[in-house]
């Protein structure tokens, strides 16, 4: 019976110590995941979502043509895919912006073409469109006036807007 008792004793000193050593140390993963977590939900939302946008695109290239025939505005064609975090990033700070909207409802006749799209393969290959975003701005019979492969910013895309003036004005457009 002493040594049940001896036994329950040293079972029981035992598992304290190691218990109580567990608690004041530094859990590395635990902080880990805690940090990294966080930090993933930002960048996902940050990658991945778009918010709507009021621009009134063109169903395709044919139809912003036919638009831009009868309106005389040059078309503005953006190239994009699903896939393209770049054109996510590109279409929630430049095409959801108010002032982006605005000059582009009074001057240009937007199309916005998916890479991924059957019907849009003659029009990308047409354009030699192999990166994304790809912003193409043709007069309105089709002559390209500026080509910009990459992603661009709300201002660098006013300027872009800007240089090419479809009003005539000297007025530059107001940032």
């Amino acid at each position: 019976m002493k040594d049940a008792a001896f036994q329950s004793s040293q079972l029981s000193s035992s598992a304290k110590p190691e218990s109580q050593f567990n608690r004041g140390k530094f859990n590395f993963w635990r902080w880990f995941w805690l940090g990294t977590i966080p930090v993933s939900l930002v960048w996902v939302y940050h990658d991945f979502y778009v918010p709507s946008n009021h621009v009134t695109w063109a169903k395709d290239f044919a139809a912003a043509q036919q638009h831009a025939a009868q309106s005389g505005k040059p078309i503005i064609m953006f190239f994009t895919a699903k896939w393209c975090a770049p054109c996510r990033i590109m279409k929630r700070n430049v095409w959801a912006d108010e002032q982006v909207d605005a000059v582009v409802k009074s001057g240009f006749t937007p199309v916005m073409i998916d890479l991924d799209d059957p019907n849009s393969a003659e029009t990308v290959s047409r354009n030699r469109v192999g990166t994304t975003p790809t912003t193409i701005v043709t007069d309105s019979q089709g002559n390209v006036l500026k080509r910009v492969e990459g992603g661009m910013n709300k201002a660098e895309f006013l300027n872009l807007l800007g240089e090419l003036n479809p009003h005539g004005s000297k007025d530059p457009i107001p940032l």
